[in-house]
């Protein structure tokens, strides 16, 4: 890593966690990455605003309870512009984050939020997103009644916000995932041969991390320290 690091405070990150799970599922998830990453970071895991409201895949695996962040059909998606605002508040009560991390539907928000700031529509009155972590993230799908208002323009700009993208090779999302990615002005890309999870880190997605953090490094800013904040991991 470069050699500045150990001087500067470490980035604060807000992770997200994917439909029907939690916090507390995604910080476990994220337990199997070493030390050698996620001691470079700070983070602080949300829970979604809403209880789940439906059976969640993760229960013969991770222990209730589990929480979504909005809800979508073919027709519309429920609860959007709620879900955004509980975010907002959260990062302006909590922050300031230098970062954003976001697993599946997590990975959809952490996507979006970086381009509604820029719009001025959302999270102006926290510090502007440096970066974002997504793992097998999404775009929305496209609905019968259209996007929420607040998403009718976000993918209209590329989104020029460095980004590194975890994708399984197995995820049932995949290509939603790429598609993803490709709306991103510098992306990088973790490919691993796993499903929709968060993966162990082999070699090269050990490198990929660890020239993405370099690139973080690179980026003029000034990162706070967030004193009486928790670190999750």
């Amino acid at each position: 890593m470069v050699g500045n690091q150990l001087c500067r405070k470490k980035p604060r990150v807000l992770c997200l966690h994917g439909f029907r799970t939690s916090s507390e599922i995604l910080k476990k998830m994220m337990g199997k990455w070493p030390d050698s990453i996620l001691g470079n970071f700070d983070f602080d895991f949300l829970d979604g605003p809403y209880p789940a409201t439906g059976k969640s895949d993760v229960e013969s695996i991770y222990d209730p309870p589990y929480y979504e962040w909005y809800q979508v059909n073919e027709i519309e998606c429920v609860h959007f512009e709620e879900c955004i605002a509980y975010i907002d508040d959260y990062m302006i009560k909590h922050g300031p984050f230098d970062g954003l991390l976001g697993f599946s539907q997590g990975g959809m928000l952490a996507s979006v939020i970086p381009q509604l700031q820029r719009e001025g529509s959302a999270f102006t009155k926290v510090p502007k997103i440096k970066f974002v972590i997504i793992i097998s993230g999404f775009a929305l799908r496209e609905l019968k009644s259209g996007p929420p208002k607040m998403l009718a323009n976000v993918y209209s700009v590329p989104i020029d916000c460095p980004s590194i993208h975890l994708i399984g090779e197995k995820d049932f999302l995949k290509e939603r995932s790429y598609k993803l990615m490709e709306k991103f002005v510098i992306p990088f890309l973790v490919h691993h041969s796993g499903g929709h999870t968060v993966p162990r880190l082999d070699e090269k997605g050990m490198e990929t991390m660890n020239k993405f953090m370099d690139k973080i490094q690179m980026i003029p800013q000034e990162l706070q320290s967030g004193l009486g904040l928790k670190s999750a991991l």
